[in-house]
């Protein structure tokens, strides 16, 4: 493929190199990322009114994914259209401010992602390792105040690091060692680094960590149920809602593991790269950060496959039957 060089502001002596790709690719990139916002948006939206509109829904477990949903749906919406651009063209043209802002809300949006996976598998910790106390423990209000820690933790971190460190570093220091004019990084390679470790390695360790002892137990309880095989009725329905809690564990597992692969490559490559002089090539960073996008658009795939609910959902919310009066009582899948 060839590739013309530009620079993104001609004018200015320190613009940063602009690439011009030839009119096939930039279709294809446009196709691309404009077919994964719509899947992201539209998928993460039908979660939204379903767990908002369906009583049947309202537990703490959908709660927690309400709020992952909503995590994913404002990616899809704010993040994900200013970097298509930005890849695209090869240039930020929104300015300092918004690239500020758009920084803050990435990493906000993604910390809020970590938070609330951490939160979801407490939630199957208890629901497995605990089911005496889940319902006393995990409450409606419980998982209120797990939302409402989840954005506002993140929220404080984010934009406090992103708009503080000027106040703390000074602006002249910050466009003295911004690379070019043109690009959008955050304000210090060192930032890059503790942000990873903080709001990755260490929430994703954790959540290793309590699957890891969800699956054991998960186990050793089905070994249980097995061997005593009782033929009476509270048996059947222990077993029933055993089997339940299982599977939406697996599924919610799936959602994590699904996360931790897509993010996985970036943050070792943020992790290594100051060690290995920065020999990591720019271009596969810039794919594997790419990558990290991609969970929001496969979040909702996972819930149509492993859900039935949210299939029924999405059936009655297609044909226009939410409209119908007591639409919200209707009777959805338990699994």
């Amino acid at each position: 493929m060839t590739e013309d060089l530009y620079f993104c502001y001609e004018s200015m002596n320190n613009s940063c190199p602009k690439i011009i790709y030839p009119p096939m690719i930039r279709i294809l990139l446009h196709i691309f990322f404009a077919v994964i916002i719509v899947i992201t948006l539209c998928g993460n939206l039908l979660v939204i009114i379903s767990i908002a509109h369906f009583k049947q829904l309202h537990t703490p477990t959908n709660y927690l994914i309400l709020s992952l949903a909503v995590t994913d749906f404002l990616m899809g919406g704010i993040i994900l259209p200013p970097y298509m651009l930005q890849i695209i063209e090869t240039c930020w043209y929104f300015g300092d401010v918004f690239c500020k802002i758009h920084l803050s809300l990435d990493s906000t949006l993604y910390t809020a992602s970590m938070l609330n996976l951490s939160f979801i598998s407490i939630d199957r910790y208890y629901a497995v390792c605990r089911p005496l106390h889940y319902q006393t423990k995990i409450t409606t209000y419980t998982a209120g105040i797990m939302v409402l820690i989840t954005w506002s933790v993140s929220a404080f971190v984010w934009f406090g690091m992103e708009f503080l460190a000027q106040e703390i570093l000074g602006k002249d220091y910050y466009y003295e060692n911004v690379a070019c004019v043109g690009e959008c990084v955050m304000l210090t390679e060192a930032a890059s680094t503790i942000s990873s470790l903080i709001c990755f390695y260490m929430p994703a360790l954790i959540m290793l960590l309590m699957y890891q002892k969800i699956f054991h137990v998960a186990q050793k309880q089905a070994q249980a149920v097995h061997s005593i095989a009782c033929n009476n009725v509270q048996s059947e329905n222990s077993t029933s809602s055993s089997k339940k809690e299982r599977k939406a564990t697996k599924t919610l597992a799936i959602v994590m593991g699904t996360f931790l692969l897509c993010s996985t490559p970036f943050y070792v490559c943020c992790l290594i790269n100051p060690f290995i002089n920065y020999s990591i090539p720019p271009v596969l960073i810039e794919i594997f950060f790419c990558i990290t996008y991609l969970n929001s658009t496969c979040n909702p795939i996972i819930y149509a496959f492993y859900y039935s609910w949210f299939r029924k959902a999405f059936k009655i919310i297609f044909v226009g039957k939410i409209f119908q009066a007591h639409s919200s009582t209707v009777k959805l899948s338990t699994d």
